[in-house]
């Protein structure tokens, strides 16, 4: 069995559409819920939190991965991220950051196109691994 088919898309994707609902977006009117899958089975769910401050607010994924670190870390191993009528969404360029730091290269997401690996949606990715090297 393929990593892709061995994660609950469905299961996943509806976190993502509950916690969606808990969005604060009086502004935009955007909801966004995400859904992560942890390396250690459990799912970690965030949603998006608006500011009057536009450029303060919060996108679901940086919900997601506050709540992957609060819950005691662990690697992500698929992730689904939904917009207000449920369906996929592609994640901005500062949330592909987050996830690949918070899962790598292989962790899958669901997008508008289907699963693709991080390494498809953020190539070149520049990671902890560059730090290492600039260092020496």
């Amino acid at each position: 069995m393929s990593p892709q088919e061995a994660v609950d898309w469905p299961a996943l994707r509806a976190a993502a559409r509950e916690v969606m609902t808990r969005a604060y977006a009086p502004y935009s009117r955007f909801r966004v819920g995400a859904a992560g899958l942890v390396d250690d089975g459990r799912v970690v769910v965030g949603c998006n939190v608006e500011n009057a401050s536009y450029g303060l607010g919060l996108c679901a994924e940086c919900g997601l991965v506050g709540a992957l670190h609060a819950g005691g870390g662990g690697r992500l191993v698929a992730v689904a991220v939904v917009g207000p009528d449920g369906e996929p969404v592609m994640p901005c360029g500062r949330c592909r950051q987050l996830l690949w730091e918070n899962g790598g290269a292989a962790t899958l997401l669901e997008t508008p196109a289907g699963v693709r690996p991080m390494t498809e949606v953020l190539p070149d990715a520049f990671g902890p691994e560059e730090l290492v090297r600039a260092g020496d």
